[in-house]
């Protein structure tokens, strides 16, 4: 495989060189912690002074760490916590403002300015430095690593480029890489397959669930099912957005429908591009360079060993404009740190399983959506679906709704029944009657709140 010394010049800045990513991802367990602990004190060392927000949680706190043990003496910080409307505004903020409150500088120092999708609550405005984005860039360098994006790759970018900060950042990581990248926002998605074909794209960005959507369009056009969407030439997605690249029923599905390597990546807006997959597409490293990863029990907030689900909490190290320090993410993951892999940061196998705040509790059971996800990717005849959670009474009920043709309807019930430990309603509904995703899928539905209960 051909491999290079990569760099990029963003804003008068140079990126981590490919060598120099990869001397950092190999280092054994404690000279990875040191340089962790060498980064964090650095960052506690520039934020403490201005940035109210953390100065007021470390009052009680040495400025420099002894070792990383240290760190989790700290509450934890939540996204609530970031956007109190209520809270006293500080220095340079006014009451009201929908900025993040853990910026460190003035605001006239801050370049990007990014919204989080607003998908679980109220949206968070996210602002970065200069000296920030290009951090973000860097992080986005291990994701295209994997990928083996280089200079000569022509990158279809298939976003609108909105305030979502990951849109931006992957373009811009793809231009630092020195590759072709192709914007697609304000096109329709039949434009934007014939624009990957008429450029002959070799690499797509998108969520998985858009890739699905294409490669479903794709398929009813000719000469669709042979080739792909991207006519012979796209071999490598990358996805991200929501969970789904590194699970093995919807990677299949995407590669199959492609023809093409799916890559997963994961972040966050208020937080940063912090996994990147490793090369059997079966989990995500967390990047410890920029991070100092932790698994908690959502309940208990106590570590949870190898091998068990937890949530991840995460500290930046890079991120001076808008830090955080144990951070509650609110996905669900598996970690592994005790591997044999050549990358040695945490690994989480399956990727991001779902999200805390996802979590359903329907007739007495717990269900993750992506559960259910799971089981209808298994049927290749099933295309988009749709999960509603209603009253029947006093019970709940749960309906899956699938477009397909001759979908085996007894079969998937039993399946999800099996997997799920609930009875589930299996709806066949016409092609096209489902909604599309771009962005972020929603494909639950609870109307439980607006439903009367009988006696």
């Amino acid at each position: 495989m051909r491999r290079r010394l990569i760099f990029g010049i963003i804003g008068g800045m140079r990126i981590t060189s490919f060598r120099e990513r990869r001397r950092i991802e190999r280092l054994p367990r404690h000279e990875l912690q040191a340089l962790q602990l060498q980064r964090l004190n650095e960052l506690l060392r520039r934020i403490v002074p201005t940035n109210r927000f953390y100065a007021e949680k470390l009052a009680s706190f040495p400025l420099q760490f002894h070792c990383l043990d240290d760190l989790r003496r700290l509450t934890l910080t939540t996204k609530s916590e970031l956007q109190s409307p209520n809270a006293e505004p500080y220095a340079g903020q006014s009451a009201g403002d929908p900025m993040a409150r853990n910026r460190t500088f003035p605001l006239d120092q801050y370049v990007r300015c990014h919204r989080t999708s607003g998908s679980k609550g109220q949206p968070l405005v996210v602002v970065d430095t200069a000296e920030d984005w290009r951090n973000w860039i860097d992080q986005w360098q291990y994701v295209l690593d994997v990928a083996d994006v280089r200079r000569g790759d022509r990158v279809a970018c298939l976003f609108s480029f909105g305030p979502f900060v990951g849109f931006w950042s992957a373009f811009e990581a793809v231009v630092a890489r020195g590759a072709m990248a192709i914007p697609t926002g304000g096109l329709t998605s039949r434009a934007r397959l014939q624009l990957i074909r008429d450029l002959r794209a070799t690499v797509v960005l998108c969520t998985p669930s858009y890739g699905m959507h294409l490669s479903e369009l794709a398929g009813l056009g000719d000469g669709g099912r042979e080739e792909g969407p991207g006519a012979g030439t796209v071999r490598v997605l990358i996805v991200a957005g929501e969970p789904g690249g590194s699970v093995p029923e919807i990677r299949s599905r995407l590669e199959t429908g492609w023809k093409a390597r799916v890559i997963d990546h994961a972040g966050a807006t208020e937080v940063g591009p912090w996994g990147f997959p490793d090369r059997t597409g079966n989990g995500l490293y967390v990047n410890e360079s920029h991070y100092i990863c932790e698994v908690l029990d959502p309940s208990t907030e106590q570590p949870t060993q190898d091998g068990h689900r937890g949530e991840l909490v995460l500290t930046t190290l890079t991120r001076a404009g808008s830090p955080l320090l144990r951070y509650r993410t609110g996905d669900l993951v598996i970690p592994e740190r005790d591997h044999d892999h050549p990358v040695r940061f945490t690994f989480l196998r399956g990727g991001v399983l779902g999200r805390n705040d996802d979590m359903l509790i329907v007739r007495g059971v717990n269900l993750f959506p992506l559960a259910a996800e799971r089981v209808v990717r298994q049927f290749p005849e099933v295309g988009e679906f749709r999960m509603v959670v209603s009253k029947n009474g006093m019970l709940d009920r749960l309906t899956l709704e699938l477009e397909g043709t001759d979908c085996r309807l007894a079969e998937i019930q039993s399946r999800l029944h099996d997997v799920l430990g609930l009875q589930v309603e299996v709806k066949h509904v016409a092609h096209g009657t489902l909604p599309r995703f771009e962005g972020k899928a929603k494909r639950l539905i609870d109307l439980r709140a607006d439903s009367p209960c009988d006696g």
